[in-house]
């Protein structure tokens, strides 16, 4: 079951290829060339996976299960993380794909972040950060009681990080609805920028948005209560190489999502190596790489 990850990462890399999504060019395009495209497709799918991983859980097919909230850590990560994006060109979803589909700056892009990532766990010259960051942590919330089956939700864990719902105190399917309609009325109700697109804004991202709420069953079935995880995989692939360690669920979805967007990439006749015209293009993506290794790990990534 554990070869799940491979398939899921499989499609929805073939997904990333054909939609271009990627988060970094979804915001860069908006500030930069007042093209909103992206970014309602990446809306959409997370409004798509929001309803259908919350059903998952509504029939007890799943459990989610929160990291624990960590604002210190959260806020100055995600800070790090998109001042590395920026340097290395995409998110981590945009340079796995693009790693795929013969895009050379993204190898080194994504083996910095990787390689990154695992060291800051596993005793590396920056792990004393991560663990420092930590001590920030809130303390999980209890959703129910064990004994009685009864409390705040059984759509979660027993223990597991806060959300907005356990903040504020309401049924996680309010929050829900509200999210949904907020990005339905942007998406839908304001003008799309227009572009050419392979399939479509709004089957693209119902696909992205399936197959990433589908991910959390099949994570579930080996006993991981997450979605698809791109640092952790990349992580897990160095852990792999260096320590011999096994293939996890999700470093295994992570290798999927490069092999399909390669499939993707030649069946298309797209696959092609691309070089920068400037070689010092190399070193920027490779601070990049490690400047998004190191944010993502301190916002627990």
């Amino acid at each position: 079951m554990i070869f799940s990850g491979f398939l899921i990462g499989l499609i929805f890399g073939a997904l990333l290829q054909r939609s271009r999504m990627c988060f970094n060019s979804a915001f860069r395009d908006v500030l930069l060339f007042k093209d909103n495209y992206l970014l309602k497709m990446a809306l959409l799918a997370v409004a798509v996976q929001m309803v259908l991983v919350h059903l998952l859980a509504q029939m007890g097919l799943i459990a989610l299960a929160p990291s624990g909230l960590n604002w210190v850590a959260n806020i100055v990560g995600a800070y790090i993380f998109g001042l590395g994006m920026v340097l290395a060109g995409g998110c981590a979803s945009g340079v796995t794909y693009r790693a795929g589909e013969g895009l050379t700056t993204a190898w080194f892009a994504a083996i910095f972040y990787g390689g990154t990532a695992y060291a800051m766990r596993n005793g590396g010259v920056f792990s004393g950060v991560w663990k420092w960051f930590q001590g920030f942590g809130v303390a999980p919330f209890q959703y129910f009681d064990q004994a009685t089956g009864e409390g705040f939700s059984r759509l979660y864990l027993q223990k597991a990080g806060q959300t907005l719902p356990s903040v504020f105190g309401v049924n996680p399917w309010i929050v829900v609805v509200i999210c949904v309609g907020l990005i339905l009325w942007y998406v839908f109700g304001t003008q799309t920028s227009e572009r050419e697109s392979k399939i479509g804004l709004k089957m693209a991202a119902v696909l992205l948005g399936a197959v990433g709420a589908f991910a959390w069953y099949f994570s579930e079935l080996v006993g991981r209560n997450y979605g698809m995880g791109i640092t952790g995989g990349w992580s897990n692939i160095w852990s792999v190489w260096l320590s011999g360690k096994p293939f996890s669920w999700d470093g295994l979805s992570v290798f999927g999502i490069v092999v399909g967007a390669a499939i993707s990439a030649v069946m298309a006749k797209e696959f092609k190596l691309r070089m920068p015209r400037n070689p010092i293009t190399y070193v920027q993506v490779m601070g990049g790489g490690i400047v998004m290794g190191f944010g993502a790990t301190i916002a627990g990534g």
